[in-house]
């Protein structure tokens, strides 16, 4: 039996700022943005390469804006990661070295906070 993560909320204070940091300076694509009612707008944004995706949450768990810590995310060149991110406005960390990767992260601009991970595959 398979169990697929395939759907997270990150809890924000203004949709349109959040999809506008998600898409336009992460690279996000955006896969739906729908008006369900006048209280509940889904919006569901997939990092470029990944199974999973994320929803912007405004009142669709009880998590307070910017309270989600160490989504993480996965990529091929950490170094290229964060200058992507330098690039589009994004304060990211310098990346740092461990025995299980190497790491650059982010916030965006709620505070839910990301790890950008470089697997190091044993030489």
């Amino acid at each position: 039996m398979d169990f697929k993560l395939e759907l997270v909320p990150v809890p924000v204070s203004d949709i349109d700022r959040a999809k506008a940091f998600y898409v336009d300076q992460v690279g996000f694509h955006a896969d739906h943005d729908h008006r369900v009612s006048d209280t509940l707008r889904f919006v569901q944004l997939t990092p470029p390469g990944s199974a999973c995706s994320v929803v912007l949450d405004l009142d669709l768990t009880e998590m307070p804006a910017g309270s989600q810590r160490g989504l993480q995310v996965v990529v091929d060149d950490a170094d290229a990661a964060r200058e992507h991110l330098l690039r589009n406005g994004v304060d990211a960390t310098p990346v740092e070295e461990f025995p299980w990767g190497r790491f650059t992260t982010f916030a965006d601009p709620d505070g839910n906070t990301w790890s950008v991970q470089q697997i190091v595959r044993p030489g």
